[in-house]
């Protein structure tokens, strides 16, 4: 570490309130649902780094090879991450979107069911990965996700969520043993 310069003290971080960037949308995408918008989020450089601050703690104490982040907005904060902590980045993807051979998973959602996929040599090294979203609501698509890396030849470590809605119990879905992390939660 460099030494300081006399009279100079380091820089504390002093954690910064995420709720006040989350904005509450009554009745989207459909009547009665309260959607819980990152956007005031993604455009203020304040709730952002805090964003990657937290996320980037969570990486520090797993220590992941590699960030996995799913479509769509898992990529926001995926890459963002792994750019932050200099790491790599994959993505899970919907059917017919990844070029090359693929691995897959279907699921079923609470309205049917769909697929997810990821590149066939992303993980074959064994790589650890820290699995991240924006959201973590119901959990089939995170839970899915999990069960990919798996399938795929990696290993995961850990999963963070910049948003949880506890009520849903998502968590329960998610894979025994494995530290799950969330920002923000709303019970």
């Amino acid at each position: 570490m460099a030494a300081m310069m006399p009279g100079i003290r380091p820089l504390r971080h002093h954690p910064v309130d995420l709720r006040q960037f989350i904005r509450d949308v009554p009745d989207f995408p459909k009547q009665g649902i309260l959607f819980r918008d990152i956007s005031p989020m993604l455009r203020d450089p304040a709730g952002w780094g805090e964003v990657m601050h937290q996320l980037g703690v969570v990486c520090d104490r797993l220590s992941p090879d590699l960030i996995v982040g799913i479509e769509s907005r898992g990529f926001i904060v995926g890459m963002a991450l792994a750019t932050h902590k200099r790491i790599g980045f994959v993505p899970v993807r919907k059917p017919g979107k990844l070029p090359g051979d693929v691995v897959g998973v279907d699921y079923t959602l609470e309205y049917g069911s769909d697929r997810l996929e990821i590149q066939s040599d992303a993980l074959a090294d064994g790589a650890s990965v820290l699995l991240v979203d924006d959201l973590l609501a119901t959990g089939g698509t995170a839970s899915a996700s999990c069960e990919l890396i798996v399938k795929a030849g990696g290993k995961l470590v850990g999963c963070g969520f910049v948003v949880e809605l506890a009520e849903l119990h998502g968590r329960r879905r998610l894979p025994e043993g494995v530290p799950v992390e969330s920002l923000i939660r709303y019970d």
